[in-house]
């Protein structure tokens, strides 16, 4: 694996839920700081909603310039099926992405049935999806390293 000051992440946000995406970028970041990525290295991209956010995730993939891609997003299920679309076609088109372009997409849009949920998962130090995504991107990485 390159060094960790070499490596580039893109975080692609939904802001629908803005405090809780805000959150988890917060957390994310600071992860990736401590394991020597360089603020400088990290970009973060925001779109209207999760269902923009594969699009992006595409472009920044074409620029083949980013180690990893990260996104983030809240989907919160109201009283009608938009919940399952966006959730299920975001997710596809995210893994879809990672797959074409040979990045890893790391999929941190949480589909909650409880907007409280996305809170927790976003502000407590013990599950934090933010801190959760960073790992996961690392882990990846090392593991591509090795093949």
């Amino acid at each position: 694996m390159k060094p960790a000051n070499e490596i580039k992440i893109a975080i692609v946000s939904g802001a629908f839920w803005e405090e809780i995406v805000e959150n988890l970028e917060k957390h994310c970041v600071a992860t990736l700081e401590k394991k020597g990525i360089d603020k400088n290295n990290i970009k973060i991209v925001r779109v209207p909603g999760s269902f923009e956010i594969p699009l992006l995730v595409k472009k920044l993939a074409k620029e083949n310039k980013y180690d990893a891609i990260i996104t983030f997003g809240a989907i919160h299920k109201g009283k009608t099926y938009h919940f399952e679309l966006i959730a299920n076609e975001c997710a596809r088109a995210c893994m879809n992405l990672g797959l074409e372009f040979e990045v890893p997409v790391i999929f941190e849009v949480l589909a909650v049935y409880n907007i409280q949920d996305a809170y927790d998962r976003s502000t407590q130090v013990k599950d934090n999806r933010g801190v959760e995504a960073a790992n996961a991107a690392w882990a990846v990485l090392e593991s591509l390293d090795k093949v």
